[in-house]
């Protein structure tokens, strides 16, 4: 079995060497491929990558190359984790809206627009090259926008699915609270990429019991101080809403918070520094305690149970991931791309029946859904005004003056991978 992975020299990627090593049985790997520009990283990652595998035991052969082709040629799966602009276009998402009032973060709101337009492109090219070389591979969305992207992926007919570790976060949380095996909670994970709500948390299975107001009642401040949310806000939806909520719940909140401290971009660029240094270090042979801090929690473990199940091996058989709607959520259109549980195997990921959803979710999602489509055409075919409408349509601007001010400030910090401006 060989898998890709572009954006390998991420300093993510020794947290999926991680996985791959530790989970050989589930994804038996034959062959591993990173694939980056950036040939300096890429050496020191793919060392460390060679070294963890040594390690383990695990006889897997990997290989570097800045050659997209040449890396994606035979892949049975190709796991897409691309940042185009690099921390540098991160650090201008953050700051820039701030200058409007807006909240400066890199997958919502202006700041996620910014990054929409400059990535999908990028991730349609590269899909179409893995077309062409091999038309069978399944592609693994895990770069940000996932919702946006995986769209843009299925709508120009690619074998894709979206992958967040958003969920496997909170399932590994609440199995460490309820002292149960993570295998055995099983989420009621409703909404889109970043913008979801876990309606119960069932043991056993999608119709075992419903521990929520039980995990709420015993665990609430735990989960509350996690999400910098108020308890009595949980108590009073009933509900765990993803962290990315707070950015709507609390949004004035953010943005004072956010002028006043170091953009997490500044944060993250001194920590993958360190971290290189560290990869670069021919004694070290496992993933360091700081990769911990640079995020991305279990997304080894999501990663090697999707592309597990799509490739016909031994997955779970329900995952949360990011697929078209086709009907789950009635008020959404079928080609919309939701984040919630799915069957998945080698035909793809069918999203398990969703109880109705409250209104005080269905709108914001479906507002959400109106900006992604806004932004996906802005994306695909440039232009001002659609960037323009894109951003007016989203909760966290929606005023005129706003988009407007935005609008701007983002045609001028993203001139260079906009090939329309």
């Amino acid at each position: 079995m060989k898998l890709t992975v572009v954006g390998g020299g991420s300093t993510y990627t020794p947290e999926l060497i991680d996985g791959f090593a530790r989970l050989r049985d589930t994804l038996p790997i034959t062959e591993l491929v990173l694939v980056d520009p950036a040939a300096d990283r890429l050496d020191l990652v793919g060392g460390l990558a060679r070294r963890i595998f040594a390690r383990q035991d695990h006889d897997g052969k990997i290989t570097t190359t800045t050659d997209l082709d040449a890396g994606v040629e035979g892949a049975d799966a190709v796991l897409l984790q691309l940042r185009v602009g690099g921390q540098a276009a991160r650090e201008q998402d953050e700051t820039w809206p701030l200058e409007c009032g807006c909240v400066g973060q890199e997958t919502t709101g202006a700041g996620g627009l910014a990054k929409a337009l400059r990535t999908v492109p990028v991730v349609l090219d590269i899909a179409e090259r893995v077309r062409r070389t091999n038309p069978d591979a399944w592609i693994i969305d895990f770069t940000n926008p996932v919702g946006i992207v995986t769209r843009a992926l299925l709508q120009a007919g690619h074998k894709a699915v979206g992958l967040c570790n958003v969920a496997i976060g909170f399932q590994r949380k609440f199995a460490r609270l309820l002292d149960v095996a993570p295998a055995d909670v099983h989420l009621d994970h409703v909404g889109l990429n970043h913008l979801t709500w876990e309606r119960a948390v069932r043991i056993g299975g999608p119709e075992g019991e419903n521990v929520l107001p039980r995990l709420l009642a015993e665990h609430g401040d735990a989960v509350a101080d996690d999400l910098r949310l108020p308890r009595r806000v949980l108590d009073r939806l009933g509900v765990v809403p993803s962290y990315y909520l707070r950015y709507f719940y609390a949004h004035d909140e953010v943005v004072r918070e956010l002028g006043t401290k170091p953009s997490r971009a500044a944060e993250v660029a001194a920590m993958e520094r360190e971290l290189l240094e560290m990869y670069g270090d021919p004694a070290l042979d496992e993933k360091p305690a700081l990769l911990a801090k640079r995020g991305g929690a279990f997304y080894s473990d999501a990663a090697v149970d999707l592309a597990a199940s799509l490739l016909g091996g031994g997955g779970s058989p329900y995952q949360v991931v990011n697929t078209y709607n086709n009907g789950t959520l009635p008020f959404l259109p079928d080609d919309a791309v939701i984040e919630t549980q799915a069957a998945v195997g080698s035909h793809g990921a069918t999203p398990l029946p969703v109880a109705p959803v409250d209104p005080l979710y269905a709108g914001l999602i479906a507002n959400v859904t109106a900006y992604e489509d806004l932004a996906l055409e802005a994306a695909l075919r440039g232009g001002r005004d659609r960037v323009f409408k894109a951003l007016l349509a989203h909760p966290l601007v929606g005023q005129y003056a706003y988009a407007d001010g935005l609008t701007d400030r983002l045609i001028a910090h993203n001139r260079e991978h906009l090939a329309w401006a």
